[in-house]
C-alpha cells in the first residue's frame, strides 16, 4: 500500500506513551461544521447547540471559527483565515448561494434545519482506522467498490469547555462557552485508492481535546466516513 504522509504538530490532551485505536462501522456518522464567529451577535445560540451535541452517538461535531468577522471589533481567539478558505470552498458543493455565519454544513449539505433535525446516518463506502501510538496519529482508509474514484479528507483537533469573555463587537459584555472548537486544521488532497496518512503528535495538558479524521468525496464535498480519538 502506497503511504500518504500529512505531517503538522499539534497537541494532544493523550499521554505520550500507550496507544488506542478506533475503527468505523457500516455507517458513517453525520458530519456537522458550524461556521462560526465570536464577533458574530447571532452565533452564540449555534454555539450552544453544537454543544449539545457533544457525545451524541454517530454525530461529529466542529466549529471552524471565521476570520472575517475580527476587523468588526472583536477579533476571535479560534478564528482563522484556513476556517474562512474551507468555508468558501464549501459554498461551491453545499448548495449555499454565499457563505454567512451561524452556518450550518451538515454531511456536506448547506443545512437550515438545525436545531431541529440532523440529516440520517447512512451506510458508509469507506472503512477507515484512526489510531495513535506514542506522539503517532494514523488513518487508514480502505476504500470499497463502492467509493467514489477520488478521495479527499482533513485532519482536525477540537477543544471543547473554552470560555471567551468579549470586549467589544456585537457581543460585547457577553460570555461565551465554546465546545468543538478547531484548533488545529489540515486539509488532505485528491488520491485514488487505499492511503495511510499521518500526524505527528505532542502531548500537552489542556482543555480537553480531541483528534478527528474525515474522509470526503474529493469532487462533491460529502463525508463518507469519519472517526474521532480521545484517548
Amino acid at each position: 500500500m502506497n503511504r500518504l504522509i500529512a505531517s503538522v504538530m499539534v497537541a494532544l490532551i493523550a499521554p505520550a506513551a500507550g496507544a488506542c485505536e478506533v475503527r468505523s462501522g457500516p455507517t458513517a456518522p453525520v458530519v456537522v461544521e458550524l461556521y462560526t464567529s465570536e464577533g458574530c451577535d447571532s452565533c452564540p445560540p449555534a454555539d450552544r447547540w453544537l454543544s449539545s451535541l457533544k457525545g451524541r452517538a454517530g454525530v461529529v461535531a466542529l466549529a471552524f471559527h471565521v476570520d472575517y468577522w475580527d476587523r468588526l471589533g472583536w477579533v476571535d481567539r479560534f478564528a482563522s483565515a484556513a476556517h474562512t478558505q474551507r468555508q468558501q470552498q464549501r459554498q461551491r458543493t453545499s448548495g449555499a448561494r454565499f457563505i454567512y455565519t451561524p452556518q450550518v454544513i451538515a454531511n456536506g449539505i448547506d443545512w437550515r434545519r438545525w436545531p431541529d433535525a440532523l440529516p440520517a446516518q447512512v451506510p458508509s463506502t469507506v472503512a477507515l482506522v484512526l489510531s495513535r501510538r506514542g506522539s503517532q496519529l494514523q488513518a487508514q482508509v480502505t476504500p470499497t467498490p463502492q467509493s467514489p474514484a477520488e478521495l479527499s479528507g482533513y485532519w482536525a483537533v477540537v477543544e471543547h469547555g473554552q470560555v471567551s469573555r468579549v470586549g467589544a463587537g456585537e457581543n460585547r459584555g457577553a460570555t461565551l462557552h465554546h465546545d468543538h472548537v478547531v484548533r488545529a486544521y489540515q486539509a488532505v488532497g485528491a488520491w485514488h485508492g487505499p492511503r495511510v496518512l499521518a500526524w505527528e503528535a505532542s502531548p500537552a495538558p489542556a482543555n480537553e481535546r480531541t483528534v478527528v479524521f474525515v474522509v470526503e468525496d474529493a469532487v462533491t464535498g460529502r463525508p463518507l466516513q469519519a472517526a474521532s480519538l480521545a484517548c
